[in-house]
């Protein structure tokens, strides 16, 4: 199956040098480029791509709007592409929907399994973005958690531990050898979980799990920052964006 693309960036030589490093993939196929988030949300509209990449900063519709439309409208899940780490845009990239979040020094072959792995359902960060944002929720004082939702109330008990063990960072495979069940069982488990609590993907699982206490943060800083961006990872075996 080929994974149809769009582009959005507002400088032409990075959307297009982002194309062809793409197009030049066999499984994967650039159907438009965009110059704002006004055009990316249109050409995904029209197009229906199984992924957008979008640059954040870009004039008029920024690439937080796009993606807040795009999740919010369509089917087409979204990869954020920036050169700012920033705190800031890595909540509101995430809030709005986003399944990924890369800086543009990325790797060529980086971005390419972040294609692969969001258009199979996966999400990412960038371990940079990752450090940060697990560290902002480990490193809170125990009384600021928020008090678990009343939607938790839904999951079953094996369910909550399926949400927990996705807050420490584990893989399915981990998931299943800790439950002592199949990795299939797993599966269901955390679609349950996602679909019980209303959430796009593991990252937002994650985040909840920290936003209602279900994690406590420890005096180490909680869970490792690279286990949250594994994901799947990429040929050469290099963790940086899986």
């Amino acid at each position: 199956m080929t994974i149809r693309v769009v582009v959005a960036d507002d400088q032409e030589l990075v959307r297009s040098g982002f194309a062809m490093i793409l197009d030049a993939q066999p499984d994967i196929e650039v159907v438009a480029e965009a110059g704002d988030g006004a055009a990316a949300i249109e050409a995904v509209r029209r197009l229906a791509p199984e992924v957008a990449l979008l640059d954040i900063r870009m004039p008029g519709t920024d690439g937080i709007e796009a993606c807040r439309t795009i999740s919010s409208e369509t089917g087409c899940r979204t990869v954020m592409l920036t050169t700012f780490d920033s705190d800031e845009y890595v909540y509101e990239a995430l809030h709005a929907g986003a399944s990924g979040f890369l800086l543009k020094d990325v790797r060529r072959d980086d971005l390419v399994h972040a294609v692969r792995v969001v258009a199979a359902g996966d999400s990412l960060l960038a371990p940079s973005v990752a450090r940060r944002l697990i560290a902002e929720y480990t490193s809170r004082p125990a009384s600021s958690a928020v008090p678990p939702s009343a939607r938790l109330d839904a999951l079953t008990a094996r369910e909550r531990e399926t949400l927990l063990h996705l807050a420490r960072g584990l893989s399915n495979a981990e998931i299943a050898a800790a439950l002592v069940v199949s990795e299939h069982t797993v599966k269901t488990h955390v679609g349950n979980v996602l679909s019980k609590l209303g959430l796009r993907d593991r990252i937002q699982a994650v985040i909840c799990a920290y936003e209602c206490g279900v994690v406590a943060p420890s005096p180490e800083g909680g869970t490792g920052p690279d286990s949250l961006a594994q994901g799947r990872k990429p040929p050469s075996g290099n963790p940086s964006v899986g």
